[in-house]
């Protein structure tokens, strides 16, 4: 996994979704999901790419049930951009990349 993106969990999800400066893109995901496994490579890509602008983080649902359930997370990946600490777009699926960067782009 790229050093670029952060690892969250129910005990630090608000603060580091809230305290940061740049958007927070949040995968919900788990170790048994297939389509999780086929967007995290497009994930550290942008990751890569969008430095500065925006962040990646990954949040395993199978161990923080709290912030899962706080989203009503019933699907995965899913995926919710925050912006100012609130949600602002919800993704659900494994997209192509160029869907991915073009449904976000208003917040990058």
């Amino acid at each position: 996994m790229s050093e670029k993106i952060v690892t969250l969990g129910d005990t630090t999800f608000d603060e580091h979704v809230k305290a940061s400066d740049v958007p927070v893109l949040v995968d919900f995901w788990a170790e048994w999901c297939g389509p999780c496994k086929m967007i995290a490579p497009i994930l550290e890509e942008i990751a890569d790419e969008q430095d500065g602008k925006l962040q990646i983080a990954k949040l395993n649902i199978d161990d923080n049930l709290d912030v899962t359930r706080r989203y009503d997370v019933l699907s995965i990946p899913t995926l919710i951009l925050f912006k100012d600490g609130e949600p602002k777009v919800r993704l659900i699926g494994a997209k192509p990349k160029g869907q991915l960067l073009q449904e976000l782009s208003a917040y990058l």
